[in-house]
């Protein structure tokens, strides 16, 4: 029988070709790794002994610097509350005692309220008065006269310790000013409502600008509430420092809003004075004003910033509102060593071009936070806190 020829496509002789010949080399390293060990096929591998060591040492400390910045702003960001506030500087802040300092106060009395913040926070204040028997000429007739006027000024304080170790120095500044109202019906009483922000001292929660915003509203509330039971004339006058002056200019911006917008009578809205203890102009600029260096992560993280705390917008929206404008004192520390006094002439001068009625003064040799520690600054803040309380409201 002759065999049966098959015709085959050329291409069908190359495809066979090409399979065996891919064969033979897949398995040619795996023959020759038998065979030969010196054959054996090695994929190439990096190692640092490759890279030359003058390139090697500055490679790995830029990459550390980076990845330090990196990790620096990062926390900055994520932390930045904890880094602003903080209750607990010195340690054992938050245990502070009233009892402690109560000698020191005499003869003004110190009593601990307690309040809740429209978010639900229950918040501490203290409330501070002269002993009624301490005021020479003072009568159960004139506390009790219909037009006694109650000058009431509530307090914020900075952003570290608690309000304990600053009665001492409110006592004498409320002595000062009792000192001069002898007896009469019409002569002011004083009396300091001073803020627990919450996170502080026996305040729950945790400190934020948009919670601290409401204890302060809470605490406006409470304060008008109190004098709105006793029948008195009230006079609200609001004394910030450091980042309470951005508390305070805050509060008193929200309060003149509202009573531009005709939510509440305008008595209730009789914030008298602004005084701005050692006040910068918001949280950006102090960043810059701590970190000046372009090459710090601080300066250039302003955009992530969720506490601003700026007076100057503030003081605007004061300036704008259409009822009775307070008057504003800026005392700044001779020797402030955080706050650049440039912030101070600033907020003046922004004041002034808002047609806020404005004063500037300076303690002499004062750090940052020793103004209400040494006798001159308790004088001035005496005296403006006198003269407010002796304007007639409708002045």
């Amino acid at each position: 029988m002759r065999p049966t020829f098959r015709p085959c496509h050329v291409s069908t002789f190359i495809s066979r070709a090409s399979n065996r010949s891919s064969r033979k080399l897949f398995l040619q390293p795996f023959l020759l790794s038998h065979s030969d060990p010196k054959n054996v096929v090695r994929s190439p591998a990096f190692s640092l002994s490759a890279v030359s060591p003058i390139i090697l040492a500055p490679t790995i400390f830029t990459g550390l610097v980076i990845t330090l910045w990196a990790y620096k702003c990062a926390m900055l960001v994520l932390f930045q509350n904890k880094i602003i506030y903080m209750p607990s500087v010195p340690p054992f802040s938050r245990s502070e005692k009233i009892e402690d300092y109560e000698r020191r106060c005499k003869p003004v009395t110190w009593r601990e309220e307690n309040i809740t913040s429209a978010d639900g926070t229950r918040i501490a204040l203290m409330r501070g008065e002269v002993d009624k028997g301490y005021t020479r000429g003072s009568t159960e007739e004139a506390e009790n006269s219909p037009r006694r006027r109650r000058i009431v000024v509530v307090y914020f304080q900075g952003n570290a310790s608690s309000l304990p170790p600053r009665l001492p120095y409110l006592s004498e500044v409320l002595k000062l000013l009792q000192q001069d109202s002898f007896g009469g019906g019409t002569s002011p009483t004083y009396s300091i409502v001073a803020v627990s922000y919450r996170g502080f001292w026996k305040s729950k929660g945790r400190p934020s600008q948009r919670g601290i915003e409401l204890d302060a509203a809470a605490a406006l509330d409470w304060t008008m509430e109190q004098s709105a039971a006793d029948g008195s004339n009230l006079k609200l006058i609001l004394w910030g420092q450091s980042i309470g002056a951005g508390v305070a200019t805050a509060a008193a911006a929200r309060r003149l809003h509202m009573g531009t917008l005709g939510f509440r009578s305008s008595q209730d809205f009789n914030i008298a004075a602004l005084l701005l203890e050692t006040p910068f102009l918001n949280i950006r600029q102090m960043l810059t004003a701590l970190y000046p260096q372009k090459w710090l992560p601080y300066r250039h993280l302003w955009p992530f910033l969720r506490n601003h705390w700026d007076n100057v917008e503030a003081l605007e929206v004061i300036a704008s509102s259409q009822t009775r404008k307070p008057e504003v004192l800026i005392l700044q520390a001779g020797k402030d060593e955080i706050v650049p006094p440039e912030h101070g002439m600033k907020l003046e001068s922004v004041c002034k071009s808002c047609h806020l009625k404005v004063r500037r003064e300076e303690v002499d040799g004062a750090l940052h936070t020793e103004v209400v520690a040494m006798h001159s600054g308790r004088q001035k803040i005496a005296r403006f806190l006198r003269e407010m309380g002796s304007i007639d409201s409708c002045d």
